[in-house]
Formats: structure tokens, sequence, C-alpha cells
């Protein structure tokens, strides 16, 4: 089998076993194991672009498979993909067979409800059969969505994301080593996702501040650099494109940082906070030194609900500049008092 070299032919191991699919023009078409006897017929036919004949059918199987060969799929980032991918999984192992038109609520309602111990899992549940059900609609399948309105299950205790108190990141920045603490300073200071942080280069950097895209919102921002954030990367060597790099200069993804995080957070007894929580303490500092709303969603790119991030415009007013500078050369100090209570910064969360 590892002498195979057709075009568009791919392995996939899932669950102990391996399945074969042809992908052509964005789409996967399942396809019996070389070594079966009817392979080399299935793989003549999905080459002319023939589909099986249950893929012909209106099955949640044959939806997800059009949803993952359509622009809306292609346009998602990476890492997004890869959450999605589990949960589809999941839904044509379950539920493949079955027609989306004949879905009712409450078949959502129990779905999402027998995952609930899975909190991002049982809330993707019932995202991805809304997305799946909106794909149904548009193809003419069905004319409702019967996930639209389904609540998301709710964490029990303590929000999964919270600001970090000051403490806790002085002792995060004083045991992390240089790769975590630029983490950890890029986060709080520019109030990004760890996705962008990773994304950030030095070329980005200008007088201004530096210039970030937003992988999810697609908003362009140019933040300013706070006194703490550009001092630390002045103490850095610029060996590699990003400003966060693995050992061999290449960027570092996601999951290898939020695991390199991880390692620091439990070593100091920091583990009820997460990697997103600096994202929040940020927005903590922004409200901190006096800015509203929109002026903390310059920062954070957060998109409200009646209007347009003011980041995607820039950062407009004096009086606006007067606040973020304000910010820009705050110290722990000064912002401490409106970081652990979101109610006395006016409850402001990123996205």
């Amino acid at each position: 089998m590892a002498q195979l070299s057709i075009p568009g032919l791919r392995p996939k191991r899932a669950k102990g076993r391996t399945y074969w699919y042809l992908e052509r023009f964005g789409s996967r078409i399942p396809l019996p194991a070389p070594s079966e006897a009817s392979f080399a017929l299935a793989l003549a036919a999905a080459q002319r672009g023939q589909l099986p004949a249950h893929q012909g059918a209106r099955t949640f199987r044959q939806l997800v498979r059009l949803y993952r060969a359509s622009p809306a799929w292609t346009r998602l980032a990476g890492r997004t993909r890869r959450d999605y991918d589990t949960v589809l999984e999941w839904i044509v192992a379950k539920i493949g067979s079955l027609r989306p038109e004949d879905m009712k609520r409450p078949h959502v309602i129990r779905a999402v409800q027998a995952n609930a111990s899975r909190v991002r899992f049982a809330n993707y549940i019932r995202q991805l059969l809304s997305i799946l059900c909106e794909t149904a609609i548009s193809l003419g399948w069905m004319d409702h969505n019967p996930a639209k309105g389904v609540p998301a299950v709710k964490r029990q205790g303590d929000p999964l994301h919270k600001p970090w108190p000051e403490a806790m990141v002085e002792a995060f920045a004083a045991a992390a080593p240089p790769t975590e603490r630029t983490i950890q300073e890029l986060a709080i200071g520019t109030g990004q996702r760890i996705g962008d942080v990773l994304r950030m280069r030095w070329d980005h950097i200008t007088a201004a501040g530096i210039s970030v895209r937003q992988s999810k919102t697609a908003a362009r921002l140019t933040i300013p650099l706070t006194n703490r954030l550009r001092a630390h990367l002045a103490s850095l060597p610029r060996t590699s494109l990003t400003i966060v790099s693995g050992r061999s200069g290449q960027p570092l993804s996601y999951d290898a940082a939020a695991k390199r995080v991880r390692r620091i957070r439990r070593q100091v007894g920091a583990l009820e906070f997460t990697i997103h929580g600096w994202r929040y303490t940020a927005a903590d500092q922004l409200a901190a030194a006096g800015c509203s709303d929109e002026e903390v969603q310059s920062i954070t790119g957060h998109i409200h609900r009646h209007r347009s991030p003011a980041g995607a415009r820039g950062i407009g007013s004096s009086q606006t500049s007067e606040r973020i500078g304000r910010w820009v050369t705050t110290t722990w100090t000064t912002a401490a008092g409106c970081r652990t209570t979101s109610t006395r910064c006016g409850g402001r969360r990123p996205s």
C-alpha cells in the first residue's frame, strides 16, 4: 500500500481502522480498501465523478460531504476546521444515514444534553447541526432549522475564561522560559487571540504599534505597544520571521503553544486560569484605564452588537487616543483595581 501513488487517493486512520478516500474537486469520495476486489471499479467511478449510491441520498452523511466541499468550509481557519472535524465525524457516526428534513428540535436538544458533561463538545454539536441545517436549507432539502435557538450548555461554577490576577501573571512571568513568557506578554499587551499572537511577525511592528489581521473577524488593527511589551520585545533576539517561534525558528503551532503554557500554569498553580484569559486581562486593563466598550473593542477587535469595531477604522478621536495612551503607559498597580471582578469593569469581555 505504501507504493500506491494515485493522485488524490488519501488514507485516514480512525477508531483503529484505515479508511480510503479520493479527493476530487474539494470533495472526499469514500472507497473500499485497495486490497479489496471492488477497489479498481470504485476508483474508476470516483475519478469520473460518480458518487456511491448512498452518497446520492439526502442524508447527514451526504450533507457533511457537501458542507466540507463548500466555500464556507474552505474559508474557516485551520484550527477551526480541526475542531469541527471531530464533531462532524461524530454526526456522521451517530446520524449519518438519517435525513436532515426529519430532524426535530427535541432531537437536537437530546443530542446536546447527552454530551453535556463535555460542555465545549456539546455546544459544538448544537453549532454544527445548525450550520448543517442552514446548508440543507440552501440546497432546498428542508425549509426550517430545528437547531436554531437551542440553548447552549452552561458551564457550572466559575466561568471558563476569566482575567488573571496580577500576582498570578507575575508568577507565570517569573517561571516561564523566553518563548512562553513572550506568548504571555503579547497576549496581554495586545489583547489578541492566541492564534493571532502566534502569527505576529517582527516586520509587523511599526512606530504606531503592531499590525494585526484577526483570523476570526478579519478585522485589521494597529495596536499601540504598551511600555511593558515594548521593553520585553526589545530584550529578545530577532532570529526568526515570527516573534514567537520554536527551537528551529519555525512558527509555533497553537497546540504546541498551549502545551507549553499549560506546563507553566501547572507549575505556578494557575490551572484555573486559561490561556484565553490573558485576553480578558487585557480588556480589564483597558477598562481600568477609563476606556469605553467601543474603545476596548478598538484594541481587542471584538465586534459590538450594533456597530462595527472601532479598530476597523483605527483609533480616531483625541479622547480615545488619550485613554488608550493611559493603557499603554499603565502599570499593574494602577490597573489592578479592575482586574478580577467583571462588574467593576462594566462586564467588558472579548469574544
